[in-house]
């Protein structure tokens, strides 16, 4: 016998979505740079802040796809600098982090050498709906029901 996984459990109807999300966020690899911290900034809000010294604002790219914030640095090419020792990372990076239904992003600024990604959660709104239960032949489902003249 084998055990159902959380998108296959016979109550947990169209999660199935969910599992392909995680393994999503699995495979995004981060490498642990540039370092980041995500707090709470309120009731519906966070933050997440990234080390990213050294970058300019145009080196930075934010974008949100299908429910994805992806972070970007490129470091402008340094080729004219002739270091001696170069012990401050400029390499260039993707930051990933999959975001809730209902999760959006309130903005972003770049202060001292960190990157800050404002995000808001929206309050889910309770509706209550009544299903009207049809009365006829238990053979008929809304998918093959056909219009009768």
């Amino acid at each position: 016998m084998t055990k159902p996984t959380f998108g296959t459990h016979p109550f947990l109807l169209g999660f199935d979505e969910l599992e392909r999300l995680v393994e999503r966020t699995v495979r995004t690899g981060n490498d642990g740079y540039p370092p980041y911290n995500i707090e709470q900034t309120g009731e519906t809000g966070f933050r997440i802040t990234l080390a990213v010294a050294g970058f300019a604002k145009e080196d930075l790219s934010i974008t949100l796809e299908d429910r994805q914030l992806v972070i970007r640095g490129r470091s402008a090419d340094d080729t004219a600098r002739v270091y001696l020792h170069r012990g401050i990372a400029a390499r260039q990076f993707q930051r990933a982090f999959v975001l809730a239904d209902g999760v959006d992003v309130a903005g972003a600024g770049l202060e001292n050498g960190l990157l800050h990604v404002d995000l808001n959660r929206s309050a889910p709104e309770n509706v209550v709906r009544t299903i009207r239960i049809e009365s006829g032949r238990p053979d008929r489902s809304p998918s093959r029901q056909t219009t009768e003249a």
